[in-house]
C-alpha cells in the first residue's frame, strides 16, 4: 500500500473518529447536564424523580426523568450507544493505521524495550483488555459502594497503566496507550454495563414487572465515570503532536497531573450544573491550575546548551544517518515509501535543516520523538551536538 493511501485512510478514520467522537462527548456532557439540572417540582407525574426545563434553538423543552421507569414506553425510545460504540471502533481502527501498522517505528523504542513490532501489538492488545478487566472489577468490589475511594484507586490504575507503558512502548506509544485503555474502558461502561442494564430496566417494565432501580443506579455511577474521564483522554489522544510531554523522565508523572487537572475542572462544571454555587467550588479551579503548572514545570527543557563548536559537514552527516530516510524529497523509509516526507520537512540539505531547525529542536533535541522508535540508534551525545548546531545559528 502506498503511504499517499494510508494516509488517506488514516485521515478518512481520523475524521470518523472525531465525528462519533463530539457525538459522544456532547451527548455524555448534555445529559450529565440534564441529570444534574433536575428539579423535584408541583404536578409531576407518578414515578417522575424530577424534572427540567431547557431552551434551543428557539423551543422550549419539558424533560422528565423516571427514577426507574414509565409504566409504558413509546415505540420509538431512542438508545443513545452509537455514538461510544463507533468511538470506539475508529478508535481502534485508528490505532491500527497509525500505530500497528508500523509498530516497529511508532510503538517500539529499544532504548525502553527491545521487542518486535508484532510483540509490541501483543502487549498492546492485551493491556487494553487487561485495563477494563481491572476497573470493571474496581467498580464491583465494595470500593464502587463508595465514591471516593473508587475514585482514588481508578486514579492509581490509570497512573499504574502510564508507568508500566512508559517502560514498555515509546513515548508517543505510551502516551496514546493511556487514551486508548481509558477510552476502552469508557466505550466498555456503555457495551457492558449501561446499555446492558437498560435492556434489564425495559424487559422488566414489558413484563409487567417493577425494574430494580439497582440497574439505573449502576448506569449512573458508570456514565459519571465516563464524564469525568473525557478531558483527560482528549488531551492524551493528541499527546503525539507534543513531545514534549514525554521526553524526560518519569513521563507517567505527566499523566497523574493530566488526570487531576481534567477532573478538577469537570468537578466544577459538574457541581455548578447541579446548582452549588462556583464559590463552593472554587477550590477546583486553582487545584487544576496548580496541577497544569507542575506539568509545565516538569515538561519544561533544559535551558542549557553544549557549548562544542559543531560544524555544518558534522550537522549534515548526522541528518544523512538519523533523518533522510524519511525527510527527503523521495523518503526511502518504508512507512513513507512513494509518498512526501512527513510534515514536508525535508533535512538533505544544510538550508533545509537551518529552515527546520525549530522542529528539529523540539522533536530530536529537546524531545526523543525523532527518529521514529530510535531505528537508526541516535545518542543523547549526537542529539546534544544537533543541540549545540542550532544554538549556534
Amino acid at each position: 500500500m502506498t503511504a499517499f493511501a494510508l494516509d488517506w485512510i488514516n485521515l478518512a478514520i481520523r475524521w470518523f473518529h472525531l465525528i462519533v467522537g463530539i457525538a459522544w462527548i456532547g451527548a455524555s456532557f448534555h445529559f450529565v447536564w440534564l441529570d444534574f439540572s433536575l428539579r423535584a417540582r408541583e404536578n409531576m407525574a407518578k414515578g417522575v424523580y424530577g424534572t427540567s426545563w431547557l431552551v434551543h434553538g428557539g423551543g422550549f423543552y419539558h424533560v422528565e426523568k423516571y427514577l426507574v421507569a414509565p409504566e409504558t414506553l413509546p415505540n420509538d425510545l431512542h438508545w443513545f450507544k452509537w455514538e461510544a460504540y463507533l468511538t470506539f471502533l475508529t478508535g481502534f481502527a485508528l490505532l491500527i493505521v497509525q500505530y500497528y501498522w508500523n509498530a516497529s517505528a511508532f510503538l517500539v523504542d529499544p532504548a525502553v524495550m527491545p521487542m518486535t513490532g508484532g510483540e509490541a501489538i501483543m502487549v498492546s492488545v492485551i493491556a487494553l483488555l487487561a485495563g477494563w478487566i481491572a476497573y470493571d472489577l474496581l467498580c464491583r468490589s465494595p470500593l464502587g459502594n463508595h465514591t471516593g475511594w473508587l475514585a482514588v484507586a481508578v486514579f492509581v490504575l490509570i497512573v499504574g497503566a502510564a508507568f508500566a507503558f512508559t517502560h514498555i512502548f515509546s513515548g508517543r506509544g505510551a502516551f496514546i496507550h493511556v487514551g486508548a485503555m481509558v477510552g476502552t474502558m469508557m466505550a466498555a461502561n456503555v457495551f457492558r454495563v449501561i446499555i446492558p442494564n437498560q435492556k434489564k430496566i425495559t424487559a422488566s417494565l414489558l413484563k409487567g414487572e417493577t425494574p430494580d432501580a439497582k440497574y439505573g443506579k449502576i448506569g449512573k455511577q458508570r456514565s459519571l465515570h465516563n464524564n469525568y474521564l473525557t478531558l483527560p483522554v482528549l488531551l492524551m489522544m493528541v499527546s503525539n503532536h507534543y513531545p514534549f510531554l514525554y521526553a524526560h523522565p518519569a513521563p507517567w508523572l505527566v499523566v497523574a497531573l493530566i488526570v487531576l487537572a481534567g477532573g478538577t475542572i469537570r468537578h466544577f462544571f459538574n457541581r455548578v450544573d447541579a446548582g452549588d454555587t462556583p464559590q463552593s467550588v472554587a477550590w477546583t479551579i486553582p487545584a487544576a491550575l496548580l496541577a497544569l503548572g507542575v506539568a509545565i514545570w516538569w515538561t519544561a527543557p533544559s535551558t542549557r546548551m553544549d557549548q562544542a563548536q559543531v560544524s555544518d559537514a558534522e550537522v549534515l552527516a548526522l541528518t544523512q544517518t538519523h533523518c533522510v530516510m524519511c525527510h527527503q524529497a523521495h523518503p526511502t523509509h518504508d512507512g513513507f515509501k512513494g509518498g512526501e516526507p512527513p510534515k514536508g520537512v525535508m533535512l538533505d540539505t544544510i538550508d533545509g535543516i537551518r529552515k527546520n531547525k525549530a522542529q528539529i529542536l523540539a522533536q530530536a533535541v529537546q524531545g526523543n520523538a525523532m527518529p521514529l522508535g530510535n531505528e537508526t540508534g541516535i545518542t543523547a551525545d549526537e542529539r546534544a551536538r544537533l543541540g549545540a548546531w542550532i544554538a549556534a545559528q
